[in-house]
């Protein structure tokens, strides 16, 4: 099956011939946001542009193995449990996610 999952929008770049080509070659699927729809993306976006001004910004990796354990080590012991959102009422995710399981629960 495909691996892992390339977010874009329509972009020229991105509805290449040569785009498809090289994500067949490195078994990777691809989704799109809608046409004139920012919208569609804007959650990933937020994410993305967080993660490269709080985590990434001006680092160099000497490894792709240690890329990604510095990506997983924000998400999972930063982003997820600990950052407060103001969308969340100041709770982190985790926190937040909880919090509506135990109002589900109580019926509320």
């Amino acid at each position: 099956g495909p691996g892992l999952l390339i977010h874009s929008d329509q972009g020229a770049q991105f509805t290449s011939r040569e785009w498809a080509a090289f994500l067949r070659e490195h078994n990777l699927e691809h989704s799109m946001s809608r046409r004139g729809n920012c919208h569609d993306n804007a959650v990933a976006e937020s994410f993305f542009q967080l993660l490269k001004r709080e985590k990434v910004r001006r680092r160099k990796y000497r490894t792709r193995e240690e890329a990604r354990r510095d990506v997983f080590e924000y998400i999972e012991l930063f982003y997820n449990p600990k950052r407060k959102h103001t969308n969340n009422g100041m709770l982190s995710p985790v926190d937040f996610e909880e919090r509506q399981l135990k109002l589900e629960k109580a019926g509320v």
